[in-house]
């Protein structure tokens, strides 16, 4: 669902997902089972329309997102600059997930209800970085496709992208138009599926507290603590870093600038209703070129999900911990590589980072299992002030990648002052 200023308060998203837990939590305590068995269902729908819409999100996205670069030499030096910027600032937010689960261990003795007991088979691990890399390129997209491996997807879905912005310029712009215009359709489906999320959270809240009381929320509250430290910590450690090595940039400076935009995406939890602030800001108070602005930025919309990142690494071990699977270093590892992809093919809409932490739960085995279903459920219950954060995180980073890529274009007043 689009942010729409001009809605009353109670039909934001934000508000109903709000009110629908508290409902949920009301319902669930005061019918207990029965409550739980006669509204249970509507969350596993709900659960299973968002993973309907995984795979052609994740490729429509993808293609769509690096197909529309175009060709050209300055073009391509402006695309390696930006997807090289995407690619660190996503893996650096990828292992501060990492570190952070590791280090608090928010699943670990967790009360879950059943989820605790539940047997869960053995997970694979490449037993070498050359077979990580022979399972990432698929033999068989189709056949990828239809068994769900994420990985080969994406790397599929990449590659294609890069290869439609080699060809000539009639052909380019038809395959372009195409899997742009399949994208938005996704983005349309999924905004659709995204307008019931509060009756999913009631569904699923009811059901959890009707069968498990409200045990499950200390381990609830443990988890959001570890995604809120990590999300913490990229925003105020490692993108000021990023600004001063790359960019030569005052991080401060650089804050106060970008005010508006981090306000807005705090409110509206989407990358893409932010955008046209953001642009705005880069251009008038930033001080970013047009050319760079235009180019960076909706390219960042779409494929640098720092936030989300840090969300579905972290969710993925957390709800590992909660199953009782100890994941090796080399399952870790994958865990941070699916992640630092899965968040490229993340849609700029609220809550689309749940959409896609199956992506990351299928890598390790866990995509099909039923009670790692169920903690899904359970952390969309506190998702709502988990995704404000994130997306303003997402958004940060998006304008730090343009000012640092103005700067690397020789571009010299940027964030030279706070500008009001």
């Amino acid at each position: 669902m689009e942010y729409d200023p001009t809605l009353p308060w109670y039909r934001r998203l934000h508000w109903q997902v709000l009110s629908a837990m508290i409902l949920g939590l009301g319902v669930g305590w005061a019918f207990g089972a029965p409550a739980a068995n006669a509204i249970g269902w509507i969350g596993e729908l709900f659960m299973k329309l968002l993973r309907m819409i995984i795979v052609p999100l994740v490729l429509t996205s993808i293609v769509s997102g690096v197909a529309s670069v175009g060709g050209g030499r300055a073009i391509g030096r402006l695309f390696g600059k930006t997807m090289g910027y995407y690619v660190l600032s996503s893996m650096l937010a990828a292992l501060t997930g990492l570190l952070m689960v590791n280090l608090i261990r928010p699943g670990q003795n967790a009360d879950m209800g059943a989820a605790a007991q539940q047997e869960v088979p053995e997970l694979s691990t490449p037993d070498s970085p050359v077979e990580l890399i022979l399972d990432i390129v698929p033999s068989n997209f189709f056949a990828a496709a239809s068994a769900g491996d994420m990985l080969a997807i994406i790397f599929f879905c990449i590659v294609f992208g890069a290869a439609i912005t080699g060809l000539p310029e009639k052909p380019r712009v038809v395959v372009t138009d195409i899997f742009d215009a399949f994208f938005k359709a996704m983005m349309a489906l999924t905004s659709g599926i995204i307008k019931f999320l509060p009756i999913g959270v009631f569904a699923l809240i009811t059901r959890m507290v009707g069968e498990t009381g409200f045990d499950r929320f200390a381990a609830l509250a443990k988890y959001f603590a570890t995604i809120g430290s990590g999300l913490t910590i990229h925003l105020f450690i490692t993108m000021p870093l990023l600004l001063i090595l790359l960019g030569r940039i005052k991080p401060l400076v650089h804050f106060a600038n970008l005010r508006e935009p981090l306000l807005t995406a705090f409110s509206t939890s989407s990358s893409g209703a932010t955008l046209p602030v953001t642009i705005k800001t880069l251009r008038e108070k930033v001080g970013v070129s047009n050319k760079v602005s235009s180019f960076v930025l909706p390219m960042g919309a779409t494929v640098n999900m720092d936030g989300t990142a840090i969300f579905e690494c972290a969710g993925a071990l957390f709800i590992a911990q909660v199953l009782g699977v100890d994941l090796t270093i080399g399952q870790q590892a994958i865990v941070v590589l699916t992640a630092l992809l899965a968040s490229i093919g993340a849609a700029a809409v609220p809550s689309a980072g749940v959409v896609v932490i199956f992506i990351v739960l299928n890598a390790i085995g866990l995509g099909d299992n039923p009670e790692a279903i169920t903690i899904v459920g359970a952390m969309l219950a506190i998702d709502r002030p988990l995704d404000m954060y994130r997306t303003a995180v997402n958004v940060f980073s998006d304008s730090c990648g343009a000012a640092i890529i103005a700067r690397s274009e020789g571009e010299e007043g940027v964030d030279t002052e706070v500008r009001h």
